[in-house]
């Protein structure tokens, strides 16, 4: 008989075919020899009787024979007893060989039922066990081996029936994606134990529900799993059968109607048959299997004593988790911050051991804001401001850190709604690194740290920081100095934006190792912060905000976080416990929007107005010296500028020349004051105006005065102040030879770049006075006190006709004769046509020829008879046919061309401007 090994190990064999018995032989010899031994005795004896013996030998060999032929059988029997025992024997091995393996399959691989029977298994780690899913009981394939050949058709039975493990556990891969096909509440309650099973064998933080609400619309009234609050772990992914599985679905199950395709996500589909009978289909086979289900209640009693274990086990879920929940230990020199939880455990970054700066991305609607708030309030909790102090800059709208403004630690909020002043206060860091860096080296210490508390450190925290630098890429280069020298001096950034391409430089990265990612929506966002693509995993539901990665320099992988949410109460507690004092801004008041001369003024020094420097924290008077020669006032109507020009009038040493804006007065003065030594000064107001008043010779007379005056003005010992709206044209010309030139608010940036100054300086929509003196902003004086313009010389006399002898007057098509003849019939004076002037061969003594510019032309010897030797005038409403009337080729003086201006001519005199007082 065959020995059985019953060790595990050993293979099975099976007992060999028994060898049949040999086949008897015929006796010959055994019959021969008796007869022979009677013949010889027969010969010997002569005995008849001898020769019975003869007849023995034949008798006794077919005894022989038959006696063999029983023996033989009786030995067939007693080998097939044996045989049978045998089988008996390894048939009970097998037997025990299936119990073991079945044991040890369901150990490995067990059921709701098989986990429920001892928590002892329950969350326990065991090989293999993880990545299976049990999806109900069935025929397996044993892995007991059994060596031998089957002698008949037992033995081939027996090995048939050990190839073969019955009741084991049918399971499929648990990321393969299962489909259960059947109806409504049976599939519910198999889906309710194929998910209690997961959660079983899993604990919280390697497997989590991705949607708990889609969990418990599927599986009715059931309790509350640990697992829904956790944050991390493969994502278990209920729905149905019209659901869209997300990419993040890593373990899908899926309940379908009875006539409903599987998603291509789900590799296995079980469909049920009624009772605990079903069919499963997975990789191109198919068996049948017995299912497991599971009712409502004894769900709910599987979840509660989940959560129990969950409790013992100091399993926290990452459940929404209020700031004030969140302890952590704010002791040392560093910035530690508690930030949320994960796997139950409480998070704290330090932003001087894990930092000295950070990056935060994130779409919109992922937390991103929230996170920002509750580092702050982190950063705060426990620490007075002499300790740390915040500068928050919201790039996204303005209110993302509104909650955060009573906290005392606050030293100021910045926003896009007011881009003026967040550029200030951003560029005012430059001042603040310069301040940090000489407060150093005066108490001789390399960082804030060795100072004695001498600083506070400063974090800057902005939200979407690609917003700032996108609308002023010079920032790119402020917060790369800062992420270079922010460790040593204290200063550190938070930068946070949407995406991660385009916002933050190599350098400022490189700087800025602990990095936060909160969902993003592109892979490369991802990468670029964390260094895999893992944040675009996150789900983007609404109850899934504030899921984040978090990843320190020394951390292999990133770590899965809850973001924590302050609240106002949190907030006014921490405000309450720092006290009174409040942190101060690094940076001056913007400018007022009215700066007086009394604040600014400067003995010996002409005061323009009070830049802002922000870069150096300065805000100092603008000053001209008294020996300056020239200055530019450029601005749009409505930006100060004739404030401006009165408040350096009433600066300057003696009364200036104030050129009026009407263009006779002005051609006066500007005449007056070229060539004139005396130190008086010159203004200007709106030149381009007052030269678009003037014809085109006049205008470009007037540029060469104006532009003598500029030139001599160093000799002169005087101060030229001009003002025009634009610099185009011949204006930009002069303007180019004016080395001082104030920029007040113009219309469009190509206007200002036209006028001397940066386009990126252009800044629509400033208060009045507001400008700039070369790059640096400037609020200029405003002065409201009225200006009289300087009048040079007397009014122009009123010529009289009658006072002369024969005199010449030309005159325009429309002009007043009758106004002219009542005023010479007041003055006695005759008055003759030229043509009757010319019929009489010339005019008499005290006689008026009067006669338009055509009529003059015509009798040329007349006119120039009378032009040579008598006085000729000619009204101002003929300038055009000035020089062929006159035959002087020079520029007269200006005179308004109306009909109460002329030009008196008298021989060898210069044309002077009168008024006719018949107009």
């Amino acid at each position: 008989m065959t020995d059985v090994d019953d060790l595990d190990d050993e293979p099975l064999r099976l007992p060999p075919a028994p060898t049949p018995p040999a086949r008897a032989p015929l006796p010959i010899l055994t019959a021969i020899v008796p007869v022979v031994g009677a013949l010889v005795l027969w010969r010997i004896t002569g005995s008849v009787h001898s020769l019975w013996f003869a007849a023995l030998g034949p008798l006794v060999a077919v005894a022989s024979f038959v006696d063999g032929l029983r023996t033989a059988r009786r030995a067939r029997r007693r080998a097939r007893r044996e045989d049978l025992r045998a089988l008996a024997h390894l048939e009970e091995a097998v037997a025990r060989r299936h119990e073991a393996e079945r044991r040890r399959a369901w150990r490995r691989t067990p059921d709701v039922a098989t986990l429920c029977a001892d928590e002892a298994e329950v969350w326990r780690s065991v090989p293999g066990r993880d990545e299976a899913l049990v999806v109900g009981r069935g025929e397996g394939v044993s892995t007991l081996r059994m060596e031998g050949e089957p002698a008949d058709d037992a033995a081939r039975a027996l090995r048939r029936r050990a190839r073969r493990l019955e009741d084991a556990p049918v399971t499929v891969p648990l990321h393969a994606g299962l489909a259960v096909r059947g109806p409504a509440a049976q599939a519910t309650a198999v889906v309710r134990a194929l998910v209690m099973q997961i959660c079983l064998v899993r604990a919280p933080g390697r497997v989590r529900i991705a949607d708990p609400e889609a969990v418990g619309e599927i599986l009715g009234d059931v309790s509350p799993l640990p697992h829904a609050f956790a944050s991390a772990g493969d994502a278990l992914v209920l729905a149905d059968g019209a659901a869209r599985l997300g990419s993040d679905a890593d373990i899908p199950i899926v309940v379908l109607a009875d006539d409903a395709p599987p998603p291509t996500r789900c590799r296995a589909v079980l469909t049920l048959q009624g009772g605990d009978e079903a069919v499963l289909d997975h990789e191109g086979s198919t068996r049948s299997v017995r299912i497991e289900a599971l009712s409502a209640a004894q769900a709910s009693e599987v979840a509660a004593m989940l959560s129990e274990r969950a409790r013992e086990l100091g399993h926290r879920g990452d459940a929404p988790v209020a700031f004030e929940e969140l302890v952590d230990d704010c002791s040392g020199a560093g910035l530690t911050a508690a930030i949320g939880v994960s796997a139950g455990e409480v998070v704290t970054v330090d932003l001087v051991a894990d930092g000295p700066h950070a990056v935060v991305v994130g779409t919109t609607g992922s937390g991103k804001s929230e996170l920002l708030v509750t580092w702050a309030a982190g950063l705060c909790r426990g620490r007075h401001i002499g300790e740390v102090c915040l500068l928050l800059i919201d790039f996204k709208g303005g209110r993302s850190f509104d909650a955060l403004a009573a906290l005392p630690h606050v030293a100021g909020i910045v926003t896009d709604l007011d881009d003026r002043a967040a550029v200030r206060a951003v560029e005012s860091l430059r001042a603040e690194i310069r301040r940090r860096e000489r407060v150093l080296a005066e108490h001789g210490a390399r960082d804030v740290e060795e100072a004695a508390g001498a600083l506070p450190r400063l974090v800057v925290i902005v939200d979407e920081f690609a917003a700032l630098v996108a609308a002023h890429p010079e920032m790119h280069e402020l917060f790369s100095d800062v992420a270079a020298r922010g460790r040593a001096l204290g200063i550190h950034a938070i930068l946070a934006s949407q995406r991660a391409a385009g916002a933050f430089r190599d350098g400022l990265l490189a700087n800025a190792p602990l990095r936060i990612a909160l969902r993003t929506l592109d892979a490369a966002d991802s990468r670029a912060v964390i260094g895999v693509d893992d944040a675009v995993r996150l789900p983007g539901r609404a109850e899934a905000r504030g899921m984040a990665l978090l990843r320190r320099a020394a951390d292999v992988d990133p770590q899965r976080v809850r973001m924590a949410r302050c609240s106002p109460v949190a907030l006014a507690a921490i405000s309450d416990a720092a006290g009174n004092d409040r942190a101060t801004a690094p940076w001056l008041p913007p400018l007022p929007s009215v700066v007086e001369l009394d604040r600014v003024a400067v003995t010996g020094r002409i005061a323009l107005g009070l830049s802002d420097e922000p870069e150096h924290q300065r805000q100092a008077p603008v000053l001209l010296p008294l020996a300056a020669t020239a200055l530019a006032v450029i601005g749009a109507p409505g930006s100060g500028r004739s404030s401006l020009l009165r408040a350096i009038a009433r600066q300057l040493p003696q009364p200036p020349t104030w050129v009026s804006d009407d263009p006779e007065a002005a051609w006066d003065a500007v005449a007056a004051a070229v060539g004139r030594r005396d130190g008086t000064g010159v203004v200007v107001d709106d030149l381009d105006a007052l030269l678009a008043r003037y014809p085109a010779e006049y205008a470009a007379e007037m540029m060469v005065r104006i532009e003598r005056l500029v030139r001599d003005a160093g000799q002169s010992g005087g101060l030229v102040v001009l003002s025009a709206a634009r610099c185009a044209g011949p204006l930009a010309r002069l303007l180019e030879l004016i080395p001082h030139r104030a920029i007040l608010p113009l219309a469009t940036r190509a206007d200002h770049v036209a006028a001397g100054g940066d386009g990126s300086d252009h800044v629509r929509d400033q208060p009045p006075g507001r400008g700039r003196w070369g790059r640096v902003l400037v609020q200029f004086i405003r002065d409201d006190a009225p200006t009289t313009p300087t009048v040079v010389g007397s009014p122009p006399p009123t010529w009289t006709p009658g006072e002369a002898d024969t005199v010449g007057l030309v005159v325009a098509h429309g002009f007043a004769r009758d106004g002219l003849h009542r005023a010479s019939a007041a003055g006695d004076v005759p008055i003759i046509s030229v043509d009757e002037a010319a019929s009489r061969g010339g005019a008499s003594s005290r006689a008026l020829v009067v006669g338009t510019p055509e009529e003059w032309l015509a009798q040329w010897k007349l006119l120039g008879e009378l032009r040579t030797r008598h006085e000729f005038v000619v009204s101002a409403e003929c300038s055009a046919e000035y020089r062929a009337l006159t035959g002087r080729r020079d520029l007269p003086v200006y005179a308004a061309a109306r009909a109460d201006r002329a030009w008196r001519l008298v021989p060898d005199g210069a044309a002077q401007r009168v008024l006719l007082p018949w107009s």
